[in-house]
């Protein structure tokens, strides 16, 4: 029983003598992964340093002034003065065209003929929502805008 006991003992010995190894092996891997990464890492954050002053080299403002001056032709450009910013309250937008609605058909069979309703709409939306076998489309007018711009319901 002894003999059993000590073979016994040896073997979980060696069995886990082998796995240490293995691990050891694994974590060195492992750590040489990690290495590499961090190089890479480095190597991405300095190119990026040298992307960003490269980008800075590039968009001096007396720079970009030479090159729209020798474009200037091409582009079109013209030079940015003061008095050529406004507020929005300043900006005249033209006034919304009235928008006048047609009144629907009496007739049912005007609004299952989609010519006929689009001859009398023109630019306003007809859309169908069936709710039932018996449902009528509904005349929904395109949106507007308001007096300060935005948009209106």
């Amino acid at each position: 029983m002894r003999i059993l006991l000590y073979a016994l003992s040896v073997s979980v010995v060696v069995i886990l003598a082998f796995w240490a190894y293995g691990e050891g092996y694994e974590t060195r891997a492992t750590e040489r992964d990690v290495a590499r990464l961090e190089r890479t890492i480095g190597a991405r954050h300095q190119e990026l340093s040298m992307l960003r002053a490269e980008w800075a080299y590039l968009n001096r403002p007396d720079r970009l002034q030479e090159l729209a001056e020798m474009n200037f032709e091409t582009l079109g450009l013209i030079p940015l003065a003061p008095d050529h910013f406004a507020l929005a309250d300043q900006v005249g937008y033209p006034p919304p065209a009235p928008l006048a609605l047609p009144t629907p058909p009496a007739s049912p069979q005007v609004w299952a003929e989609g010519e006929a309703l689009e001859q009398k709409i023109g630019d306003v939306i007809v859309m169908t929502y069936r709710f039932g076998a018996d449902a009528k489309p509904r005349v929904i007018s395109p949106p507007t805008l308001a007096d300060d711009g935005e948009q209106l319901p």
